[in-house]
């Protein structure tokens, strides 16, 4: 049995390091020609969604700029801070939440990049473009900066693959 259980979290394991190869090489929304992620992708990415205007909604009460960047704060800080609390409770699970977290850096990461073109499909016409609008001033950031989050995404992700095989192997001496 303990076999059996080991296989399967290294079968998650192994799903998750493709989960990173696409948002590494192949994750592009903002694809004139239809982006199709991985359904895994597309379900934590419409989760996203909902935080990201659920923020909105919440920095409202701090002025414009904030309610604007508000989005992706909160959609970047309920997975961390997840992953916090998962990691003082059960630190053998924490990679799912952190992974989630270098997943929506890389998310949040092809919206700033995104800024100068304004090519991603909002959910709805006549939206302000979050990043865009911050920008305004200095849109030739967007691209570094987006590079830059994208980085950090991906070692994220990759380290949440990290912390969850030394888990899986731990878990499985321990048996």
């Amino acid at each position: 049995m303990k076999y059996l259980f080991f296989a399967f979290k290294l079968l998650i394991i192994a799903y998750a390091a493709y989960l990173v190869w696409v948002l590494a090489f192949e994750y592009y929304p903002a694809d004139p020609l239809g982006f199709r992620p991985p359904f895994v992708l597309w379900v934590i990415d419409t989760i996203n969604l909902f935080i990201h205007e659920a923020g909105h909604l919440f920095f409202r009460l701090f002025g414009q700029t904030l309610y604007i960047l508000g989005g992706s704060i909160t959609q970047c800080l309920i997975p961390l801070a997840l992953a916090i609390v998962t990691w003082r409770e059960k630190p053998q699970q924490a990679g799912y939440p952190l992974f989630w977290f270098g997943e929506n850096l890389v998310n949040v990461s092809v919206y700033i990049a995104d800024a100068p073109h304004r090519n991603l499909k909002l959910i709805k016409e006549g939206l302000i473009h979050d990043w865009h609008w911050l920008l305004s001033d200095n849109l030739e950031l967007a691209e570094p900066m987006g590079f830059v989050v994208r980085g950090l995404g991906l070692i994220v992700c990759a380290g949440s693959l990290l912390l969850l095989i030394v888990a899986a192997v731990r878990a499985f001496r321990r048996t």
